[in-house]
């Protein structure tokens, strides 16, 4: 079980949207929200697992709140949009979304809708699914799983392609920069949703499963974390007192953490941001004036 210490243990009465939630960190952490009484929705890519990680949410969930499961591929944009509108016609709002899905892989590969698959699953998707849900997340949370493989990056907001030689840990990490530029920028633009990024820690799970070599260190390497300690912040920042946190900002282990010069740059986000809303299409949503997160 996840050790919340009493700080973000009762999560009864909320929605939270957990992508990437077929295993790992995400299932771990749609299990601990459910146990703690939410009704999570669980979403994965892959229609087998995602049945499996339903069924192991289930057996902790209350009676009254009933897990759903949402069957996305990040890398098809369509995907994502229709993600959305089940997503809103399925709660009347959420309290929290954790954008935890994503990965990396070893060479080039482009998705059905042109993008590097790399930025696409870790930012563009995760981006364009929180902007379509944003009505629905005024007075919740966003909660990004970002990494300290971001230090490795160099994002180039426009070259969200990455077109020259292409490195897989270097292209993963400007996407991980991405994930903290993009929760710094929308606690900037909507304060009336809190948002964070942080890192998980190094977890043994299926990541980098597209790589034989990566893949087979996150197996067998010793003293890597559990999927329910790499969880812990995830559940943390989606539950802690508002006046504990600091809107924006970069966490690990609980704690703020300084990330990467490149990763504060204010006019970098905004940058990034406007790219991606062009890029995906997506006009700043005309609202009544939101008010802080109390």
């Amino acid at each position: 079980m996840i050790d919340t210490n009493g700080s973000a243990g009762d999560f009864s009465g909320r929605v939270i949207v957990v992508t990437g939630a077929n295993s790992g960190i995400g299932l771990a952490a749609a299990r601990e929200f459910a146990r703690s009484g939410a009704r999570v929705g669980l979403v994965g890519r892959d229609p087998g697992r995602l049945e499996s990680a339903l069924s192991a949410v289930r057996e902790v969930a209350h009676p009254d709140a009933p897990p759903e499961a949402f069957r996305a591929d990040f890398c098809v944009l369509d995907d994502v949009r229709k993600l959305a509108d089940s997503l809103a016609t399925t709660y009347p709002s959420i309290d929290v979304l954790c954008n935890n899905a994503g990965g990396m892989l070893p060479s080039r590969r482009s998705t059905v809708d042109g993008y590097e698959e790399t930025i696409q699953a870790n930012h563009l998707a995760p981006f364009l699914l929180t902007n379509l849900l944003r009505t629905k997340l005024r007075g919740g949370r966003v909660v990004n799983t970002a990494s300290e493989a971001h230090r490795y990056g160099n994002l180039d907001a426009d070259d969200l392609n990455s077109s020259g030689r292409y490195l897989g840990m270097s292209v993963y990490g400007a996407s991980k920069q991405a994930n903290i530029l993009f929760a710094a920028e929308a606690a900037r633009r909507w304060p009336g949703i809190l948002s964070f990024s942080y890192h998980p820690g190094i977890v043994r799970s299926r990541f980098g499963r597209d790589s034989r070599f990566i893949k087979t260190g996150y197996r067998i390497a010793p003293f890597l974390s559990t999927p329910e300690q790499g969880a812990d912040t995830m559940v943390f920042l989606a539950g802690a007192p508002a006046s504990t946190v600091e809107n924006g900002s970069y966490y690990a282990g609980r704690k703020l953490r300084r990330p990467r010069a490149r990763a504060m740059d204010p006019a970098l986000a905004a940058r990034l941001w406007e790219v991606s809303a062009a890029a995906l299409g997506l006009a700043e949503e005309a609202s009544p004036e939101e008010k802080p997160v109390a």
